[in-house]
């Protein structure tokens, strides 16, 4: 595969998210007082009438709730509140396309979470133009923006990095063992770069706000360098 091929195919990850996030939506497959296992599977079903079956979809789970948006690992199934908070991950979808893709959606019309899903917005927007503005951003000097975007927002970050090189799974140790594949503030290498394998860098951001009074957080992931 050439780079441009590579390209497109991280590309076409992205957009298969997108897709299938538009048909939960539009379904409106996420109603409360269902479990996140009865609305997993719901959205498996959707994944498979429109897009045909997909390696890992069905195995994983990919929906969360209020207080398991900030549970790390596997979390006990529950109960969708009337309010709730609720993270739709890909990953598992997404793993033969080396990206991933994540949105947050608010369910009812309470304040509070749909500010935290707002404020996400704001801070992933910032992100994606901190990296164009500096073309020698380094992993650190982009985590540091993130960073501080949070805290204008009065929300601080759920994970160590703000995201990852593609086709790298996420890991609660590699941040001392391969720190320059990792969004974080121990990257202090480029962001824009040739890889070791030949390959231009390409790279997924992972934002997670968390709401410290609300107990919950807000998930957003999709390319930062294609888009």
């Amino acid at each position: 595969m050439d780079i441009r091929l590579r390209s497109l195919h991280l590309l076409e990850g992205q957009r298969l998210g997108q897709r299938l996030f538009a048909h939960v939506i539009s379904a409106q497959a996420i109603v409360p007082g269902r479990t996140e296992g009865e609305v997993n599977d719901r959205i498996a079903v959707i994944a498979r009438e429109v897009f045909g079956a997909r390696a890992g979809l069905v195995e994983r789970r990919f929906v969360r709730s209020g207080p398991n948006t900030v549970v790390a690992g596997q979390w006990p199934d529950r109960v969708i509140g009337a309010q709730d908070v609720v993270v739709l991950d890909f990953e598992s979808l997404l793993a033969p396309y080396e990206t991933g893709f994540a949105r947050t959606v608010a369910v009812g019309d309470a304040p509070a979470p749909r500010r935290l899903i707002h404020d996400l917005a704001v801070v992933a927007t910032a992100a994606h133009e901190a990296f164009r503005a500096e073309p020698a951003i380094t992993g650190r000097a982009l985590h540091a923006e993130v960073r501080a975007m949070a805290a204008q927002a009065d929300r601080s970050l759920g994970a160590w990095n703000v995201g990852r090189l593609t086709g790298t799974a996420p890991s609660t140790h590699a941040e001392a063992t391969r720190p320059e594949a990792f969004i974080s503030p121990q990257n202090t290498r480029p962001l824009r770069r040739t890889l070791e394998e030949g390959w231009r860098a390409h790279w997924i951001l992972e934002i997670r706000l968390v709401d410290e009074y609300g107990g919950h957080a807000a998930v957003h992931t999709e390319l930062l360098d294609l888009v």
